[in-house]
Parts: structure tokens; C-alpha cells; sequence
């Protein structure tokens, strides 16, 4: 296994100075099985304060579990001292730690085999958990006793589905039995630590596996409002992006339900806003002319607009499960040339792109207030029907037959 050659300086540096040193957990997971490592974790002997001494830039980023990250090469790697947990009296986070000098005692507190994996700086492999042959055999299975390691960290339960899910392993046996039997203990687990689990297992190659939330118990336990949701194959075709991922997890609830669903698990709002904005366009029918298109783009804009069709596409939305696949890819691919040509053309879909403002309307007239808000809505309606009136002549003409018709209704009053 090549590692790359901070993360060799790192540990050969550790090394020269008398102390044990490896890379461990996911980047050698996933180095085995061919990919690129997101970030190196590395662990040693050597307690945080002799790794300080070693390199001249640290930041101290969780010394009370050992952890230092060490600056090289304009990246952070966290360097953790080997350690043995306390007990999980909250079923989240160790009680207490103490350090080791044993690595084989570090790797045993791991959650999964494929993560208790670690590797020195020469290539050399130490798997005292069989982690190498789970992978080969597509295996996630718990390190020890999968009941003792759920009930140290309940969030372990959906990292085995998460897991799963991303590298489209099953989970062993006796590991997927203590799950459904602990199942419960989930609830004790913050709503964030929740949604960052599950927004991994959505963006993964293989989101369908969510079902196995509810084969194993666990989806009542994720939030209040979760029933209900479900993935399958569909998932997998849309872009890894949150809102979409998220609407099309949504399909069989309503909007305002997806809405207190992911405000329940703390997501941030610009998610939650599309996610629900997507799953409620996705239940309407597409626009057929260009006019349609452009009141579309004027409600929900280019990149919602675009974001739904690739739901359309891949089969979400009930009128769209008539007509066939190659009748429905035609018709998707004809509002997608319509959407670049409105793109290309710079036609006006907002308010604030209109010819004339609202200084020039209270010039002719028209009342501050509700009065000018109606009046500007029509001068887009007009439009959206037809770009080319967006020009100063036209729509003082039809601001001024806009504010006769109102005075007519209302007795000579705006309102």
C-alpha cells in the first residue's frame, strides 16, 4: 500500500524518535479496496504532548481524547494516541479514556473490522480483526461483540447501514441481529449526528439501502416524522445533491411532511427549503409551452427548474410514469433546450428585470402599498407571455390601462 508522502513524514518522523506510528481506520479501508482516502488518520504511542514536540505546527483539536492535528504540506492530519474507552454510560461518548501503549488494544474499541485496520509507514498491514477479508467478502461485521459496541455508540447502528449503503456491503449476521435487537437506543442519539449519517447514506452509490431502516427497526427511531420516507433503485440516478436526494426520499410523504422532518433533524434551511420546493413541483404536471416554462422559471427558477426535471427523469412524479421512458426522455430533453434558449435570451422573470420600476409607477399614479405589488405582477404576467414587451412603451400603456380598469372596480379608488 503506498501511502503518500506527508502522511509517510508524519509517521517516520514518530518513528525516527523512538515511537510507534500507522495510519488507521477509513484510509486504509479505503486504500485496500482502490479509492482515494477523503483525509489520513494516524495513530502512535506517543502521547499528545511528545507529538507537539515533534512538529513545529499543531493545533490542539481534541486533546481530551488524544488528538492532535499536524500541519504539513498546507493539510491537517489528526494524529490520536492509542487509547482504551471508558464505559458509554450515555450511549454516545466514552465516559473517560486512558492511553496505551498497545495498538492492538486501540484497534479492538473500533466499531467495524473493515475500520481497525492500520498500516506502518513501510506498507506493512496490521489486521488482527480479519478487516481485509470482510472487505474482500463484502461484509460489514461489528469488532468483538456487536451488542457491547452498539450500546457503547447507538449512531454505530446507522453507520453499519450507512456503510453498506456507500460501498454495497450486507451487514453479517449476528451484527444485523444485535442491530434489530438494540434498535431503540438510536433515540438517545442527537437529531445532528442522525442527519449527517443519513445525508451520507442518501448521497451514496447505493441510497436504496435506507430500507434497510425499517428491516431493522431503526427508522421509527430516526425522527418523528421519518416513516414514510423510502428510496429505491430510482435514487441512484439523480446527482449526489441533498435537496434532490431528499425529495426523492420524500416521494410517498407530503411536502409540509419533509419540511418537519428535516427542521426535526436540524438541517440547515436552504436544504430543507429546495427539498420540499422539488417534492412539491415534482406532483404537478410539466409545462407544455414555452409561456408554461417561463412562469416556472419565474416561480422556482433556473436551478429548481433543473433539479426537477432530473427528478422527472429518473421517474418521480405520477403523470410521468405514462407514455414510456423514450417518450418521457424526449419531452424532458425538449424543456431543457427551452430552458437554455430562455437562459440565452436574458428574458425577464422577475420583477426587479422589468423595463419600468417603481418610482416611474408612483409617477403615473399607481399608490405605494399592495396597489404597486399587483400592478408590478401583472407587468410581468404580460411578460412571461411575451418577452418582447418588456419595453418602457409597453408597459406604461399597460400600467396605465392596469390602473383604469381598478379605479372602474373600485369606484374611482386604487386599492
Amino acid at each position: 500500500m503506498r501511502l503518500p508522502e506527508t502522511v509517510r513524514d508524519i509517521l517516520n518522523k514518530l518513528e525516527t524518535a523512538g515511537f510507534q506510528a500507522y495510519a488507521v481506520g477509513g484510509c486504509v479501508r479505503d486504500s485496500i479496496l482502490g479509492k482515494e482516502p477523503d483525509d489520513w488518520d494516524l495513530t502512535t504511542d506517543a502521547r499528545p504532548e511528545e507529538v507537539k514536540a515533534l512538529f513545529p505546527r499543531t493545533v490542539d483539536t481534541g486533546l481530551q481524547h488524544g488528538t492532535v492535528t499536524v500541519l504539513l504540506g498546507g493539510e491537517g492530519y489528526e494524529v490520536t494516541t492509542y487509547r482504551i474507552d471508558g464505559s458509554y454510560s450515555d450511549g454516545r461518548h466514552p465516559d473517560s479514556i486512558c492511553f496505551t501503549p498497545s495498538l492492538a488494544e486501540d484497534l479492538k474499541r473500533r466499531d467495524f473490522t473493515i475500520n481497525a485496520m492500520a498500516v506502518s509507514e513501510r506498507g506493512e498491514l496490521v489486521d488482527l480483526f480479519g478487516g481485509q477479508e470482510d472487505l474482500a467478502r463484502g461484509c460489514i461485521r461489528c469488532v468483538g461483540d456487536p451488542y457491547a459496541r452498539f450500546r457503547e455508540d447507538a449512531l454505530r447502528m446507522l453507520r453499519a447501514v450507512r456503510f453498506a449503503a456507500q460501498l454495497n456491503f450486507e451487514i453479517e449476521a449476528e451484527t444485523f441481529k444485535a442491530l434489530t435487537e438494540l434498535s431503540s437506543n438510536l433515540a438517545r442519539v442527537s437529531k445532528e449526528r442522525i442527519l449527517a449519517e443519513l445525508t451520507k447514506l442518501l448521497l451514496s452509490n447505493h441510497p436504496e439501502k435506507l430500507e434497510l431502516l425499517y428491516v431493522a427497526g431503526l427508522a421509527p427511531e430516526m425522527a418523528a416524522h421519518f416513516p414514510g420516507v423510502h428510496l429505491d433503485s430510482r435514487a441512484a440516478r439523480l446527482p449526489r445533491c441533498k435537496a434532490l436526494r431528499f425529495a426523492a426520499a420524500g416521494e410517498r410523504i407530503t411536502p409540509e411532511a419533509l419540511g418537519k422532518l428535516l427542521t426535526e433533524l436540524k438541517s440547515d434551511r436552504a436544504t430543507r427549503d429546495r427539498a420540499v420546493l422539488l417534492l412539491t413541483a415534482v406532483h404537478k404536471p410539466l409545462p407544455e409551452s414555452e409561456t408554461e416554462v417561463r412562469r416556472y422559471l419565474s416561480d422556482i427558477g433556473h436551478d429548481a427548474f433543473t433539479e426537477l426535471l432530473l427528478l422527472k427523469e429518473a421517474g418521480y412524479g405520477s403523470e410521468e410514469t405514462t407514455g414510456g421512458v423514450e417518450q418521457r426522455t424526449e419531452r424532458i430533453a425538449k424543456l431543457r433546450a427551452l430552458r437554455q434558449e430562455i437562459a440565452e435570451r436574458g428574458d425577464c422573470l422577475e420583477i426587479r428585470g422589468l423595463a419600468l420600476g417603481g418610482a416611474e409607477l408612483l409617477a403615473l399614479g399607481i399608490p405605494k402599498g399592495p396597489a404597486l405589488g399587483a400592478c408590478l405582477r401583472a407587468l410581468l404576467n404580460a411578460v412571461l407571455e411575451e418577452p418582447a414587451r418588456n419595453e418602457k412603451t409597453y408597459l406604461y400603456a399597460h400600467a396605465a390601462a392596469w390602473l383604469e380598469a381598478q379605479k372602474k372596480e373600485n369606484g374611482g379608488a386604487v386599492k
